[in-house]
């Protein structure tokens, strides 16, 4: 017994023996070699015991509880807090590589708010039938309240979350864009945090590019948009409340940028078409409002009359000029797998330019040739519906059963524009300590890119990890977890 105590201490990780088979790992090139941007880490981790490397998690797990990083899960009915499910071993990308995807991602933004621009207003893109009217009447994210509207900068989606996975073959692609209310960036800063508190020596020695400095990129662009020139405009958080999945992020970020978080019984509009918050010392007005909450919900008075998250009058004001808001009403209206598949075509149509991160090969089930494929190879593919999110609503084809494929097939057929179809990917991997053993696992990437006179994107993102062997599910809600990643400015993949 005590020769095995002792030989556990001893352990190191044996990267000759860490083997991601046909995927493409994005720490270990091949067994025993690291790619050229991890090699010091990797040589850094193998010199650890296992002792010391699980003693290290559980002092990150440790840090997560005391700092009460959560996240909510709705489970039959009951909202239950789990702790952030975090690994310490960060995931790289070389410095070369992120320059590129961060033109991309820029490109890709402000293609898609020129479309947003275009879809409120003159329509170009439609009529020149590069972009489908039926698509278009058929959104269910097009809101006819917002037609006519011009916001600062021609910025509708000031706050873009942007999907990367890379496949087999070593490239990266753009899975989907999240344009309405996306979340996870206090999770990104906070990995970073942890992680610097877990392996502080190895931020000493490396240049690994900063992630904190979001909420002030995120201030300055939110104070850019006030309608009123002030050096220090009013901004508020509005968030649904409490019980609101992404609660932890909206007092977080409102903490981070020194702002007010507010619910909508904090916000009135007055008869001045102006917006006010309710404070000890009377009404104050408010210039920019960051809001966390869907756009039906937003007033009760444009949108959904029985909401009792939003603030009467709201759009009124925002229509006015009055207010800002980001991001801007409307702006779902391109948050749809379907028009993700037109991304290419309108970065071409915008901006002339070829895009530089491509989409996942896609299928839309609206047409006709395609419908016709996908019902035919169920088995094969993953169906998606244009508006769900967090991997709910899918079909993924090789874990599906006979009754699930009927069950797609028919709501294909009834709604074929609700649908589009993507192979499977074969997701990157990297190393993760997973039961006191380092093993691949599938992850993806969820960079932040801001807009409004400039852009501004994340220094890498939220890396989301499945942390169960074989699954390709990374979202938090249904069993995936998450870790830092860092941007490495010399060296190449």
């Amino acid at each position: 017994m005590i020769i095995r105590v002792l030989y556990n201490v001893t352990m190191r990780i044996d990267w000759s023996r860490y083997d991601p088979g046909k995927f493409y790992d994005e720490l270990i090139s091949t067994p025993g070699n690291p790619r050229t941007a991890s090699r010091s880490l990797a040589t850094y981790l193998g010199s650890l015991s296992d002792q010391q490397l699980n003693r290290r998690q559980r002092a990150a797990e440790l840090a997560i509880e005391e700092m009460g990083i959560t996240f909510t899960v709705y489970s039959e009915g009951q909202n239950i807090d789990r702790s952030w499910p975090f690994d310490i071993i960060p995931r790289i990308i070389a410095g070369r590589e992120w320059h590129r995807l961060q033109l991309g991602l820029t490109q890709r933004l402000s293609a898609l708010n020129m479309f947003i621009e275009d879809l409120y207003n003159e329509q170009k893109i439609v009529k020149d039938r590069v972009f489908p009217q039926t698509l278009l009447k058929g959104s269910q994210n097009f809101l006819k309240q917002c037609v006519g509207v011009k916001p600062l900068y021609g910025a509708w989606a000031h706050v873009c979350g942007t999907d990367l996975v890379r496949d087999s073959d070593g490239i990266m692609y753009v899975l989907e864009d999240n344009l309405r209310v996306p979340s996870g960036v206090s999770y990104m800063i906070e990995n970073r945090r942890i992680t610097k508190q877990v392996f502080p020596e190895l931020f000493r020695r490396r240049t690994i590019l900063p992630v904190d400095d979001y909420p002030a990129h995120l201030f300055d662009m939110l104070a850019s948009l006030s309608p009123r020139p002030l050096d220090h405009p009013e901004i508020v958080v509005l968030t649904p409340g409490i019980y609101n999945s992404a609660y932890f992020e909206h007092s977080f970020i409102a903490q981070q940028m020194g702002t007010e978080l507010v619910e909508g019984s904090d916000l009135f509009v007055d008869s001045d078409d102006c917006v006010y918050m309710r404070t000890i010392d009377g009404k104050q007005r408010v210039d920019v409002i960051y809001r966390r909450i869907n756009d039906d919900f937003l007033d009760p008075e444009a949108f959904r009359p029985d909401s009792r998250l939003g603030v009467r009058g709201l759009h009124r004001a925002w229509m006015a000029g009055n207010v800002a808001v980001a991001n801007a009403p409307g702006a779902g209206v391109a948050d749809d797998k379907v028009v993700y598949t037109f991304v290419p075509e309108i970065i071409r149509y915008y901006l002339d330019q070829d895009p530089i991160i491509p989409n996942v090969p896609s299928y839309r089930c609206m047409d006709k040739g395609s419908r016709e494929h996908v019902l035919k190879n169920l088995r094969s593919l993953v169906v998606k519906p244009a508006n769900e999110s967090g991997g709910y609503g899918m079909l993924v084809g090789p874990a599906s059963t006979a009754a699930e494929r009927k069950k797609f097939s028919n709501l294909i057929k009834r709604n074929p524009r609700n649908y589009i179809a993507q192979p499977v990917l074969s997701l990157s991997t990297a190393p993760t300590l997973c039961n006191q053993r380092v093993e691949p696992r599938h992850l993806d990437l969820r960079p932040f890119i801001l807009q409004s006179e400039q852009s501004y994107v994340t220094a890498g993102g939220l890396t989301r990890v499945a942390l169960s062997k074989g699954s390709l599910v990374v979202n938090s809600s249904q069993g995936g977890g998450s870790k830092d990643t860092w941007i490495i400015e010399s060296g190449t993949r």
